[in-house]
């Protein structure tokens, strides 16, 4: 069922947030990656952010590692984003003076410490609503148009849609054929080029047939399958693209929020 404006109504947005996030331990050691602050605000809400500027404000957050420092952060959201007034006079009354709030519907699951994007993913099924959602990881921003995402994954019909971001060779590999499709998606050798996993996906809830337990890693087996079906398209991006890895691309993304000049700050 559509909206006005061809987006539907209501479509959930899930997004990875449980890993360690060994690589940027300088900030990981006291809290989980995805609330790792960039312009004082957590990534995950910057990305938040750029799905709620397209109409899509339900979501599901995959919690692990430290997760309950993302739940404490949407606990205290008015106290973090509003004006109060404490009145210790009337039992310690707080009273919100200014809403901030966003219009968002935000699931927080724990879906355990140790397991791996596809058994996440599962664990959080039964909140998924049996209908197509988005999926992205707790560690990139980009300036990508959702609508058209959308529209492009609606438009082939296949079980999942990819954004094929192209970059230096650090990530798993997509083959890509001249209609959209992804023909293989493997780990990345010497003689590969540089298009890539960039997330921001969406899949249809087929998706959940091909993952088993909290051992399966959604980039291996899961959408290496799809892609041998012929069940995985390429959504190309072009535009800006950026995943926190290191403390380096934390002070990267930093240095362009200060200046005003933050691609992927889609909103007003």
């Amino acid at each position: 069922m559509k909206a006005d404006g061809g987006l539907p109504r209501a479509m959930n947005t899930i997004i990875l947030a449980g890993g360690f996030g060994t690589r940027i331990s300088e900030e990981s050691h006291l809290k989980p990656k995805p609330m790792v602050e960039v312009g004082e605000k957590p990534l995950l809400w910057h990305i938040m952010k750029i799905y709620s500027h397209y109409g899509f404000h339900d979501f599901i957050i995959c919690c692990g590692y430290k997760g309950y420092a993302i739940k404490e952060y949407f606990a205290d959201y008015y106290l973090h984003n509003s004006d109060v007034a404490f009145d210790f006079r009337d039992g310690g009354r707080c009273d919100i003076l200014t809403n901030a709030a966003e219009p968002w519907k935000v699931t927080l699951v724990d879906t355990g410490l140790g397991t791996m994007t596809g058994g996440r993913l599962k664990r959080v099924q039964k909140y998924a609503g049996g209908e197509p959602f988005m999926l992205t990881y707790g560690d990139g921003v980009s300036d990508i148009d959702l609508r058209e995402l959308l529209k492009f994954h609606e438009s082939h019909g296949k079980i999942a849609t990819m954004t094929a971001i192209n970059v230096g060779q650090r990530f798993g590999v997509l083959e890509i054929g001249k209609d959209g499709s992804i023909s293989a998606f493997r780990e990345k050798s010497d003689s590969d080029g540089s298009i890539i996993n960039g997330g921001f996906m969406i899949f249809n809830p087929e998706i959940f047939d091909y993952l088993a337990g909290d051992g399966t890693v959604l980039e291996r087996d899961p959408l290496m399958a799809l892609a041998e079906r012929g069940q995985l398209m390429a959504y190309r991006h072009e535009g800006y693209w950026k995943c926190m890895d290191t403390q380096r691309d934390r002070l990267q993304l930093e240095e362009l929020w200060k200046g005003g000049d933050a691609p992927w700050k889609v909103w007003n």
